[in-house]
């Protein structure tokens, strides 16, 4: 709406920039002839009243004194020339340029000869348009006829325009115009801003849906109060979506959660059946071999009991990892000092390459006292088994806090994370190791992000890795009192 109304001031004003050149120039065209009629009539007056013979050599006689009188009277120069073109006699001795009226070009002879008769003055008649110190003036000339009709001469009628006062009422006109569209252009921003408000309004509470659409949420329907038909059909479009979303969400979860269970299945009936053959093994063996009288029997038998005993446990750890994993115990929010809970998380080591660093005596959290000693332990045996039996272990565990954190690092000198690894480092049942289940680090991310905690790492390969685990941190107490 904008842009029409500034192509339409532009457009009108472009029109009446040429409607008033137009006028002006058929205002000095007509003022031209009127000026030119009535110099003839005068001349043809003086030519009858002469006592000259009226003919070409005789004109500037004709004229001698007359012409001056002429000239006052009907308020115009003009010039006399012969057939040939050459100057007779003219009302003012000088002009802007003498050159012009010296001689009359051989081209405008020519065109005056090839000119249709003017049936006003039944003379043949032609206008030249010249520009003179950057002002436009025309030049008529024509034929001085006698009694006969025969042409003894030129007339040529010099008519500088006047623009001013034209130039005055456009621009006036234009200020006015000027003025009447600087309101409709005012008009046409308030309209287009409400009408603009009014049509977005509705795509506005659309896009806000559209924004909010979660497949993990309810997501609430549209409905508007007299919607416009195109609006109206995307709100049904946009409800239809969401319901069909619905459907697709429960279908999803139901298929995710299906899948799940299976693959937890699959995982658990693998690592079951893994000590299962052993023991099976080791019974049906037993009953073949075993003799009651053999006099080391009971060697045979404790080293069976103790080969038992050692798959027993294995499921037992088994059953614990996917309990501890599933079933992840309620959090006790506690205000707890991290130094002294790591501290106490690593005295269940006893290996001596294991070191502890602290700039701090005090770093205050809220968090489960027994989840942070599990995400250190998981982090410090995970740390012990990627050092290989040839290379000197180091295992070095640091707390420091920043502004608004607290970090806990776990670095060794192992073999690295493989970088096609990384991505999968925290994933439930990954693991490189020939022995576990791979849910040890997994678990420790789920404990780590209930506290709005992050965690990542660093490797370099055959170098060693370096895990970092950060908590909000708050503000100590005045008198802390630590569980």
């Amino acid at each position: 709406m904008i842009l029409i109304v500034i192509i339409s001031s532009i457009f009108f004003a472009g029109v009446t920039v040429y409607q008033y050149n137009i006028q002006n120039e058929d205002y000095h065209r007509e003022m031209l002839e009127r000026k030119e009629l009535q110099l003839k009539a005068q001349i043809d007056y003086e030519l009858r009243s002469t006592t000259y013979e009226v003919k070409t050599s005789n004109l500037k006689y004709i004229f001698l004194r007359k012409i001056y009188e002429i000239a006052n009277v009907q308020s115009l120069n003009f010039n006399i020339f012969d057939l040939e073109g050459h100057l007779i006699i003219g009302s003012k001795s000088r002009f802007a340029d003498d050159s012009l009226y010296v001689k009359v070009p051989p081209y405008v002879l020519d065109s005056l000869k090839n000119s249709v008769v003017n049936p006003e003055t039944n003379s043949k008649r032609y206008v030249e348009v010249n520009t003179a110190a950057g002002e436009r003036y025309q030049s008529s000339y024509t034929y001085i006829l006698d009694q006969k009709f025969k042409p003894i001469g030129i007339l040529n009628i010099p008519y500088f325009e006047d623009n001013t006062f034209y130039d005055y009422e456009l621009q006036e006109f234009l200020m006015r115009q000027g003025g009447g569209f600087l309101i409709m252009f005012g008009i046409a921003i308030l309209l287009a801003y409400l009408i603009s408000s009014y049509i977005t309004r509705s795509l506005k509470s659309i896009s806000q849906k559209l924004d909010e659409t979660r497949l993990s949420k309810r997501n609430e329907k549209i409905y508007l109060e007299d919607p416009s038909e195109e609006i109206g059909a995307l709100v049904d479009a946009y409800n239809g979506m969401i319901d069909e979303l619905e459907k697709s969400a429960v279908l999803l979860a139901k298929s995710e959660r299906e899948q799940a269970w299976r693959e937890m299945a699959k995982q658990v009936a693998h690592e079951i059946k893994n000590p299962l053959t052993p023991m099976r093994l080791s019974v049906q063996n037993f009953e073949r071999k075993f003799d009651a009288n053999d006099p080391e029997a009971s060697e045979k038998l404790a080293q069976f009991s103790h080969t038992l005993i050692q798959q027993i446990d294995t499921l037992s750890s088994i059953a614990s990892a996917f309990s501890n994993f599933a079933n992840m115990p309620a959090q006790q929010n506690e205000t707890l000092n991290v130094v002294k809970v790591v501290k106490l998380a690593l005295d269940i080591f006893t290996e001596d390459y294991i070191r502890f660093f602290s700039d701090e005596e005090e770093v205050i959290v809220k968090m489960d006292r027994t989840q942070l000693i599990r995400v250190i332990t998981n982090l410090v045996k995970n740390a012990i088994q990627a050092i290989p039996e040839d290379r000197e272990p180091k295992i070095m565990v640091n707390v420091f806090s920043d502004c608004e954190s607290v970090k806990i690092t776990v670095a060794d000198n192992g073999l690295g994370i493989a970088e096609e690894n990384s991505l999968k480092i925290f994933e439930p049942k990954f693991t490189t190791k020939t022995s576990g289940m791979g849910l040890g680090l997994g678990m420790v991310r789920n404990m780590v992000e209930n506290y709005n905690g992050t965690i990542s790492f660093t490797s370099l390969k055959d170098k060693g890795t370096v895990f970092t685990v950060s908590f909000p941190k708050c503000k100590p107490l005045s008198k802390p009192n630590y569980s």
